[in-house]
């Protein structure tokens, strides 16, 4: 999908809000005006006034909302790549992100920001109005939706290009990667200086400071005077730091001067070195490649008021050659650390696939064994279980090993106690037999032999003169 179509799909872009508002927009009580400004002061600024729907309307979602969200007050300790952390569960939905700065607002920032559908922005709002920063510290973010952004003006040399840098035919190219800057590919982040990177690319930078101009976030705290303490038209000297006013206030910085002779004062509000033996501005100080020696771009000789005409005709090519091997070396330098920066990006991607390998192994052999160990401790209890079970079973065959062996005793004693008396009885009713046979209780045995000497059977044998009956 072409970014026209993207934009098209999604509503209007960040640009197109700077426009003038309606007579309708302008006055309608739910609306509040913050004007902001843009840009590096010392090079160009760019003002304007956002309106925004009040937190105090009665619905939490404003009727007539636009995928257009502005979070006010961002504190400026928060660098770019921090609060791009800080939203980065929406960071895929976000098309543009620009820094601004509203008046009145001197240590915070705020920043409009433009998603791809309605329902995200919906859903950023719901998730972080209100939502603190960080746990150490009790500054929230405060997210409204805009109604309209309006350009009011523009100071500075350079052209204003209204246009917004994914509406061009030529798309310009971010500063870290080289790449296109299309919407498509991911979000685009707009610093406060007005340069432009894809969020992923700013999100590695850690430092506050613009990656292309250096242009810090975060302003510097006022300085005053050490004599009279004004904040107005301050220099300072760039050999001891001493802090004095200008001669169009109290006059501290060139009375330092004559008391000290340090001839060269920076001023704070244009960062330009005033030399107050030459009475001009230095501008810039570059080595010479003749004598090493620094020297002054644009000088003049200091004996001038005297009508010297002492200038070397070889000075102005020393000093182009020195300013051209300076812009080689910055440009050397600039590209180098560039070079590194790119270095340990994919450095750091590297480690962090290696930690996340390392990881995935660490918890695939932790797995693993963790599952050998299950499957050996389920084992074992069924193990441990099977042997309790025989265990209780010897322990009842043991116990009706022994009950069962004093039933067999108390059998066999009762069989030889029946016995017994069966024999007993036996002998008894023998006898009863012989004597109602005999009329005798005397029996004897005597066995009785064939004439071959076998014995035959066993016969009574009774004696005469124990029988009575005369047989």
């Amino acid at each position: 999908m072409s970014p026209s179509s993207s934009a098209a799909s999604s509503g209007v872009s960040l640009e197109d809000h700077f426009r003038q508002p309606t007579a309708e927009e302008s006055s309608s009580s739910i609306n509040e005006a913050f004007p902001f400004s843009s840009g590096n002061p010392r090079i160009e600024e760019t003002r304007g006034i956002m309106h925004l729907f009040s937190n105090k309307a009665v619905s939490d979602l404003p009727v007539g909302r636009k995928p257009l969200v502005a979070v006010v007050g961002v504190p400026n300790h928060m660098t770019y790549a921090d609060f791009c952390q800080f939203c980065a569960s929406f960071i895929h939905h976000i098309l543009e992100m620009r820094i601004v700065r509203l008046d009145g607002m001197e240590d915070r920032y705020s920043i409009l920001i433009r998603f791809d559908t309605q329902d995200s922005t919906d859903k950023f709002y719901l998730h972080f109005n209100g939502r603190q920063f960080n746990s150490l510290e009790v500054e929230v973010c405060r997210v409204l939706f805009t109604v309209d952004v309006q350009f009011t003006g523009y100071s500075g040399s350079l052209e204003y290009n209204l246009q917004s840098p994914t509406s061009t035919t030529e798309q310009p190219s971010c500063p870290v990667c080289l790449e296109r800057l299309d919407q498509d590919m991911g979000g685009i982040l707009t610093t406060i200086c007005n340069h432009s990177f894809h969020c992923s690319c700013i999100s590695k930078w850690t430092d506050s400071s613009c990656p292309v101009c250096r242009y810090c976030q975060q302003l510097p705290e006022k300085s005053i005077c050490f004599v009279c303490q004004t904040s107005e038209n301050l220099w300072i000297c760039v050999l001891c730091g001493f802090v004095g006013c200008g001669r169009y206030k109290g006059g501290h910085a060139i009375l330092h001067w004559k008391e000290t002779q340090h001839c060269y004062s920076l001023e704070l509000d244009t960062q330009r070195v005033w030399d107050y033996v030459g009475d001009n501005y230095v501008h810039r100080l570059i080595q010479s490649k003749t004598d090493g020696k620094l020297v002054e771009l644009n000088s003049h000789c200091v004996h001038a008021y005297d009508g010297c005409e002492c200038a070397d005709s070889g000075v102005s090519e020393a000093l182009l050659e020195s300013k051209v091997e300076a812009i080689v070396n910055e440009y050397n330098e600039l590209l180098a650390t560039q070079l590194e920066n790119q270095k340990l990006y994919f450095e750091t991607l590297l480690e962090e696939v290696k930690e996340e390998t390392e990881r995935e192994i660490s918890e695939a052999v932790k797995k693993a064994i963790a599952q050998k160990l299950q499957k050996l401790q389920a084992k074992l209890d069924r193990c441990m279980k099977e042997k309790k079970f025989l265990d209780d079973l010897n322990e009842n065959l043991v116990k009706n090993q022994e009950i069962w062996e004093a039933k067999i005793s108390e059998i066999e004693e009762r069989e030889k106690m029946a016995l017994k008396m069966k024999d007993d009885k036996i002998q008894v009713l023998e006898e009863q037999v012989i004597i109602f046979i005999f009329g005798h209780p005397r029996i004897l045995f005597s066995p009785q032999t064939e004439a071959d000497g076998s014995a035959i059977s066993n016969k009574f044998a009774i004696f005469p003169w124990t029988c009575s009956l005369g047989i």
